[in-house]
């Protein structure tokens, strides 16, 4: 008998997780040896790990996550056995902030100087790294 498994196989009640040529002694009917052989591969399941920051959202094999998490995701690997995947997230948010000011003939605000009445945005990076 050929087989080929992933991680384990079970044979004439023993459990097998390596790969190899493994035999069975029974007695037939006759009352005679039997001799049953046993050629089996082992393919083995896979896990990974990884670890990220980002701000506001993070896109990961196909899903957009806002919130900070460990996150698993399961998939078959290259020999046909199951895969995984381990994300350890941390989202960060941007902030918003809003001032109004009246001046007489100009008001400087962060670093620039305006001289005529508006609405202005200035972006920068916060304490998390993020807009």
């Amino acid at each position: 008998e050929t087989a080929t498994a992933c991680d384990s196989f079970s044979w004439n009640g023993t459990e097998y997780t390596e790969s190899g040529v493994y035999t069975f002694e029974s007695e037939n009917e006759a009352g005679c040896t039997n001799v049953a052989t046993l050629t089996l591969t082992i393919n083995n399941s896979t896990t990974s790990e990884e670890t990220h920051t980002a701000c506001d959202s993070y896109t990961w094999n196909g899903t957009e996550y806002t919130e900070s998490g460990v996150y698993t995701f399961v998939s078959e690997n290259e020999a046909g056995c199951t895969n995984v995947a381990t994300l350890n997230l941390t989202i960060t948010n941007s902030t918003t902030s809003e001032e109004t000011a009246t001046a007489c003939d100009s008001y400087t605000w962060n670093g620039t100087e305006y001289t005529e009445s508006g609405v202005y945005t200035f972006e920068s990076q916060n304490e998390a790294g993020c807009t």
